[in-house]
């Protein structure tokens, strides 16, 4: 099993996710691709103290970039909305982003 900082490599800050960490008491962060959803579980768990309901993730393609006339890709990566069971407070530091 990997470790728990190789499964959550951070946290995803935008409008949508805050919008969401409000409304339905979820966040939601970066995950190496390889990760499981129980394992994003258990490293959330433990990671930040609380009670997980449930987990969804999404893979997000890469998207091309271009240097003058060279093209290339982004690399993929995925995603994890993590939804906290009811009654449990988000961690301090991430209640401040």
């Amino acid at each position: 099993m990997p470790t728990l900082y190789t499964v959550i490599r951070r946290p995803l800050i935008t409008e949508k996710g805050m919008t969401i960490k409000e409304t339905e008491n979820t966040l939601v962060f970066e995950v190496a691709e390889k990760a499981t959803k129980t394992e994003v579980k258990q490293a959330v768990e433990t990671l930040f103290k609380v009670k997980v309901e449930g987990v969804r993730t999404a893979i997000v393609e890469g998207k091309e970039r271009r240097r003058g006339k060279f093209a290339g890709y982004r690399p993929d990566w995925k995603k994890a909305y993590v939804r906290l069971k009811a009654g449990e407070k988000m961690p301090e530091y991430l209640n401040s982003i």
